[in-house]
């Protein structure tokens, strides 16, 4: 049986007295909220215990008995995450870390969004707010659409990009035929990589000189900055943690360049600290957007030891480029870092005869 909610008619705006992150909430879920969480759980044909689970690992607080904040939506969302078990997409023991996955990543898009769309409809009209006599909100049903599709199309993109990267087994004619399948969700993406982290030095003594404008600029800039040398150099950004980003290519030579490439440009950037990296290659595990491992932690250790303005590696890492004309390796003295009582640091600088290469 369908339960669907008609909701408000198409075009519809709420009265003048609807305060206006309540219309912005209505308006992004499509509907105002009717159902309990009980409604949902027995339309969606999912246990009450199952539905609280998946709700609370997408990270929405608990929700009372009797307390409507449902709308149609949940049902079809819970209904959705139900059918992934079903086709074997999801297994049982995954599905909370799946969705919890989900839930991390696009709140912090959904905070950003929000934000600015709040923003936007308390500015008094003018250009670029609203057209002709459309109020905001009317606008902002226009435009949210097109967002919800920039995001579709951004994803899919992502997705083709990593499908390409599948590595295939030869067939029986040695023909490259058959596609070696990842792992599942939930089981161990263990793969050999180059893991790398970036930060800026000093930016806890800046900020303290920074008003908030100032400092999101400077922010902005270090994202841009390295979000852009890691795409061009074939990386991945795995994540950014304040004034450092976390990032991994496929080889330690991808890997070095990037980072010779960040030193470089953010040296030649007037509103950036210098910048430090640490370099590790191993085996890590690749978990729901993620990464774990040993390398992962020498990578981070190598950082906080770096000087401004240099690259440091760990010994695998510089065995990865053993040979390369285009680096230049200089061991160093053993550190003692949490966890690595005697770990070996390994000066990575471009070779000083010809130009460095340029990141492809």
């Amino acid at each position: 049986m369908n339960h669907r909610d008609p909701g408000p008619p198409a075009g519809a705006t709420p009265g003048p007295s609807v305060p206006p992150a309540v219309a912005l909430r209505d308006l992004v879920l499509g509907a105002s909220p009717r159902w309990t969480r009980g409604d949902v759980a027995e339309r969606a044909g999912v246990g009450l215990e199952r539905a609280e689970r998946v709700w609370r690992a997408l990270g929405f607080p608990a929700v009372e008995d009797g307390e409507r904040v449902f709308t149609d939506a949940d049902v079809e969302a819970l209904r959705a995450v139900a059918g992934l078990i079903e086709a074997g997409l999801v297994t049982g023991e995954s599905e909370t870390m799946v969705v919890r996955a989900v839930g991390y990543h696009l709140s912090r898009l959904a905070e950003w969004q929000i934000d600015v769309f709040l923003g936007w409809l308390g500015r008094a009209p003018g250009p670029g707010t609203a057209r002709g006599d459309e109020s905001p909100l009317e606008r902002a049903a226009e435009l949210l659409p097109e967002l919800e599709a920039l995001q579709t199309y951004v994803w899919r993109r992502h997705l083709a990009a990593y499908a390409e990267r599948i590595p295939t087994a030869p067939g029986p004619a040695g023909e490259q035929d058959s596609a070696a399948a990842p792992p599942l969700p939930g089981e161990a993406g263990l793969r050999h990589s180059a893991v790398g982290f970036t930060d800026m030095v000093g930016y806890t003594r800046l900020t303290r000189g920074l008003e908030g404008a100032e400092l999101g600029r400077m922010i902005d800039s270090f994202e841009s900055l390295t979000g852009d040398v890691i795409a061009e150099g074939r990386g991945r950004v795995v994540k950014t943690i304040g004034d450092e980003v976390f990032f991994v290519c496929e080889s330690a030579s991808r890997a070095a360049d990037i980072a010779l490439e960040l030193t470089a440009r953010a040296q030649d950037a007037p509103e950036l600290p210098r910048v430090r990296t640490g370099l590790a290659y191993g085996e890590v595990l690749a978990r729901y957007g993620d990464l774990y491992g040993t390398a992962v932690n020498a990578a981070a250790r190598l950082t906080a030891v770096a000087r401004p303005g240099t690259v440091l590696v760990d010994t695998a890492f510089s065995g990865e480029l053993a040979g390369r004309p285009e680096y230049e390796l200089k061991g160093l003295r053993p550190v003692s870092v949490r966890g690595f009582p005697r770990l070996r640091p390994v000066l990575l600088r471009p070779a000083r005869e010809g130009r460095r290469k340029a990141v492809r």
